[in-house]
């Protein structure tokens, strides 16, 4: 969340970086409640101090015999003490009500970020691998079509087995997926990233530490019970992201100076409700409701955030780099900023099969694999993250980004196309090959089944 401070003391410049997100929030209604709960809190405060001056004074009317005095002071404590609970109630009502509109209040932009109003205002920072592209087929089959021929890919049984938006992954298909996590982590580690296996379900307060709660409730798949159902803290999720759980770890924590920049990776599957957009985002394994991906979490020191957010983003590059896919970074405007982010920066892979308006001169499309991310202090605010600068000085809020290390659905459709091959084969890249036996190129496999041979489903 925001700081309440800036709220409170900079509330034109608060108004002018949501105005600049496209947000519609009523602020003014959000400041009033501020200085009533601040008024409250000072009436609160004020009666305590008179009450603990008259506790005071009832001991010297004991001490000098003033039985009547006493008696009448005592009155008066007793009516103070029902006056502060009277006042603090109502102030810890203000309160709550005042921390819940906190949270729907999105991170404000950096000012280094372009003004835009949607994705179409993003800025193109610069290319990578289109100087020395391979020859890929004058048509080149969509990932869709390619693994279902292959018998690599089988989204008619996900949706049979789990519903639309799910699919099974089958021989070379699998081996890919998991040639892919494993090279990941193994460049990462590289980086100085440390492995962590974190839990796959996680509570409302997690999910609130990080910002997907209460604006993104309806997105997550929430375990036992439904999405528009009020819900405890202590209540299950599926996670959406490695970001939960890994900043998590350290919610209510206090580190040290020397743990930072403390780095981490996780792999894990994650669940989303996203609907699939219009056209070919309905078929294949762009985006589903399932999918896996390596997730790099880090914790700085503020001063060192956006040098940080630089190497974060080279650090996802050089999966691209290494895989030989042709990539572009892509800067975000205010107005497609993430809800937590202050920047962001994108990694878009080409897919070469699909045409889009908006693709490349050589056809195909982009898709983002990986999304820099600096949230400054917003999570460490609600989440409670901190550290200690010096041993004898006050904790203070810490910095957190993240980036997909990278999403791995995405990566294997780039593989798939831009690796294709005139006979409809599917070459390996070379740093995978170590993480498949020496397998040199993805064949496909014979379908199994009735239906494989035209027969029909079985009665």
């Amino acid at each position: 969340m925001i700081d309440r401070t800036l709220l409170r003391e900079q509330p034109e410049t608060v108004r002018e970086a949501l105005d600049h997100r496209g947000d519609d929030i009523d602020l003014d209604s959000l400041i009033d409640l501020d200085e009533r709960w601040r008024e409250l809190k000072a009436r609160g405060d004020k009666l305590r101090h008179e009450r603990n001056e008259i506790t005071d004074r009832i001991g010297e009317l004991v001490a000098d015999g003033k039985d009547e005095e006493r008696e009448a002071a005592i009155e008066e404590s007793k009516e103070l003490k029902a006056e502060i609970e009277a006042v603090e109630a109502e102030a810890t009502e203000l309160r709550d009500e005042l921390d819940e509109r906190l949270l729907e209040i999105p991170q404000l932009p950096h000012e280094s970020v372009p003004i835009g109003d949607d994705e179409s205002d993003n800025v193109e920072d610069r290319r990578w691998g289109f100087d020395d592209l391979r020859a890929v087929p004058g048509d080149v089959v969509p990932h869709y079509d390619l693994g279902e021929d292959m018998d690599i890919i089988d989204e008619e049984r996900g949706a049979k087995t789990t519903g639309s938006g799910f699919y099974f992954l089958k021989g070379d298909g699998a081996r890919l997926e998991h040639a892919l996590i494993q090279f990941m982590l193994d460049v990462h580690r590289e980086q100085g990233y440390v492995d962590i296996v974190p839990p796959v379900p996680i509570t409302s307060e997690s999910m609130r530490g990080t910002g997907q709660l209460p604006k993104f409730a309806d997105d997550a798949y929430r375990l036992g019970g439904r999405n528009d159902e009020p819900y405890e803290d202590d209540d299950l999720w599926l996670c959406p992201t490695a970001e939960v759980p890994v900043t998590n770890m350290y919610a209510d924590d206090i580190l040290l100076t020397d743990d930072l920049p403390l780095k981490h990776q996780a792999y894990t599957p994650n669940f989303r409700r996203e609907a699939g957009e219009h056209g070919t985002e309905t078929r294949g394994i762009v985006r589903v409701h399932q999918f896996n991906k390596v997730e790099l979490v880090n914790f700085v020191e503020p001063a060192e955030s956006y040098d940080r957010l630089e190497t974060l983003l080279g650090e996802a590059e050089e999966v691209l780099r290494r895989l030989d896919l042709p990539y572009r970074v892509l800067e975000l405007c205010t107005g497609d900023l993430g809800f937590k982010a202050t920047k962001q920066i994108d990694l878009e892979v080409w897919a070469p099969a699909d045409d889009m308006d908006d693709g490349p001169d050589e056809g195909g499309r982009w898709l983002e694999v990986s999304t820099a991310s600096n949230f400054e202090d917003f999570q460490a605010r609600r989440a409670g993250l901190r550290y200690r600068p010096e041993r004898h000085e006050s904790a203070e809020y810490l910095h957190t980004l993240n980036a997909s290390g990278v999403a791995i659905p995405r990566v294997m459709v780039a593989i798939l196309e831009y690796y294709q091959n005139e006979d409809g084969t599917v070459t390996v890249p070379e740093a995978l090959r170590p993480y498949m036996g020496g397998q040199e190129r993805i064949e496909g496999h014979e379908k199994v089944g009735e239906s494989a041979l035209g027969a029909g489903e079985r009665e």
